[in-house]
């Protein structure tokens, strides 16, 4: 049996691998698509500066006598004025350093009529050396109707310049389709393959010991008769409950009720002295948490936040975001360090991922800022944000609103809805926020000294008096 098992957690592990690789194949075509417009956009971008220089020219021949004069010499007679400002104040400066003085001399006087006359002079000659050019009617005509010619002969070029690079792109994206949907159908012959011996160990296993635990087909989590002990003291004592898949699920109680004690034990940072954890994977088979290393849990699709923001402070916001898709990774470190092409491209296509993430959640202009000094709101909504790098099934909260402010907590409700909703994804979390547990949650439990009060809607726990005795304060 422990063969079985063995052989069954390889194939497991095999089949997610597979499944990842398809995901990255199907994904790979848009991020591709978005390098090959950047660089066009680079080249049309370098064709254009490359001609800009000669089509300036005959715009400039192509302006009238004043507007040439103006345009030719503003900028030049603006910093002619400034420099002349600048010798009349360092002359005012120098004479009343030197004669201590605060008044006008005649000394002075006449050294602030030299400067002014030479700065005249050499306005003159600035505004004589481009106005000797006179363009008659005839010629401003033709240099006009020049210029037009050569613009939209550059327009053209441009537009056939585009096109050539959107067939040439579009060739390369055909070719890498074609390439990819032959990979895409080895995967799913080897997924169904995989697939079908995984039914096969499971229905040897009938009338055996069962394999698994059945679960009701809803539930995505079921706690069952989970006890925590520390030494003589119980942190959880029999406590039982169904989490549903797709739903808020709210865990309430005093401080030193158990809550981040049950949550230690789903993720195995502790073991549980009692009662088993059963969880549906992606697969949806049943497994049984006690038995899975706390570095495994991930890959099963459950992820957590903790009470206090855990981001990597000298990284940039998208850089975190790529460090919570870590073990995502299939590129292994020769592929890292060495830059191979296997791992540029799955670099690119969960780069996207992040981008697109951070825009879901409104988050995109902060993703080249550093987490140090940004408000504590927008560092909450990033760890959620950070924990959809792993496509998970189950996202564990553990005091999500610590620390916000009334508007931070109703932006963080808003963001924990649309996670829910958008991503697919089921949510399980501590919060001592009445207001935030009874806005958001669909089912809550309230439990006290590690045991359950009572479980059901926001609703019911409202109204059930002893969770107001123990928890509420009473009516």
């Amino acid at each position: 049996m422990a063969n079985l098992l063995n052989r069954v957690s390889f194939l497991e592990r095999k089949l997610n691998a597979l499944k990842y690789q398809l995901e990255l194949n199907e994904s790979y075509p848009d991020v591709f698509s978005a390098k090959l417009k950047e660089k066009s956009q680079k080249k049309v971008e370098e064709l254009k500066e490359k001609e800009s220089h000669e089509l300036l020219k005959l715009e400039i021949d192509a302006l009238d006598n004043p507007a040439y004069l103006k345009y030719m010499t503003e900028e030049q007679l603006n910093q002619l004025e400034q420099s002349y400002d600048l010798k009349k104040r360092q002359t005012i400066t120098s004479y009343y350093r030197k004669t201590g003085q605060n008044q006008t001399s005649e000394v002075l006087e006449d050294d602030l009529k030299k400067i002014h006359s030479t700065y005249e002079q050499q306005q003159k000659a600035m505004l004589d050396a481009y106005g000797q050019r006179q363009y008659t009617k005839e010629t401003l005509s033709a240099n006009r109707q020049k210029y037009a010619s050569a613009e939209k002969a550059h327009l053209e070029r441009i537009a056939i310049y585009e096109k050539h690079l959107e067939e040439f792109n579009q060739k390369k994206l055909d070719d890498l389709k074609s390439s990819l949907n032959q990979k895409k159908e080895v995967l799913k012959s080897k997924i169904q393959s995989i697939e079908s011996k995984l039914k096969a160990y499971q229905a040897s296993t009938q009338g055996k010991q069962h394999l698994k635990t059945e679960l009701p087909e809803d539930v995505i989590l079921r706690i069952d008769h989970l006890t925590m002990q520390f030494g003589g003291l119980k942190a959880v004592d029999d406590l039982s409950f169904d989490v549903k898949r797709g739903e808020i699920f709210g865990l309430i109680g005093p401080n030193g009720a158990g809550k981040t004690t049950v949550f230690n034990c789903i993720t195995q940072f502790y073991k549980a002295t009692e009662g088993n954890m059963y969880y549906r994977t992606r697969l949806s088979d049943v497994i049984t948490l006690n038995h899975v290393k706390v570095h495994d849990v991930i890959k099963q699709g459950i992820v957590r936040t903790f009470q206090n923001v855990e981001l990597i402070w000298e990284l940039s916001i998208l850089d975190n975001m790529l460090v919570g898709a870590h073990s995502k990774y299939r590129s292994k470190f020769f592929d890292h360090s060495f830059q191979t092409r296997r791992f540029k491209r799955e670099e690119s296509i969960i780069r996207a991922k992040a981008i697109k993430i951070l825009s879901d959640l409104g988050l995109l202009p902060y993703q080249h800022f550093y987490p140090l000094g940004l408000p504590y709101g927008v560092l909450k909504k990033i760890e959620l944000a950070r924990t959809l790098m792993t496509n998970p099934s189950l996202i564990i909260l553990d005091e999500p609103a610590a620390g916000l402010n009334d508007l931070e907590t109703e932006q963080l409700a808003h963001t924990i809805k649309k996670i829910q909703k958008e991503y697919d994804t089921t949510i399980f979390l501590v919060e001592h926020d009445m207001g935030l547990v009874m806005s958001i949650c669909d089912t809550i439990c309230a439990i006290s000294f590690g045991k359950k009060l009572a479980i059901g809607t926001p609703q019911v726990i409202q109204k059930d008096p002893v969770v107001q005795q123990a928890y509420l304060g009473g009516e």
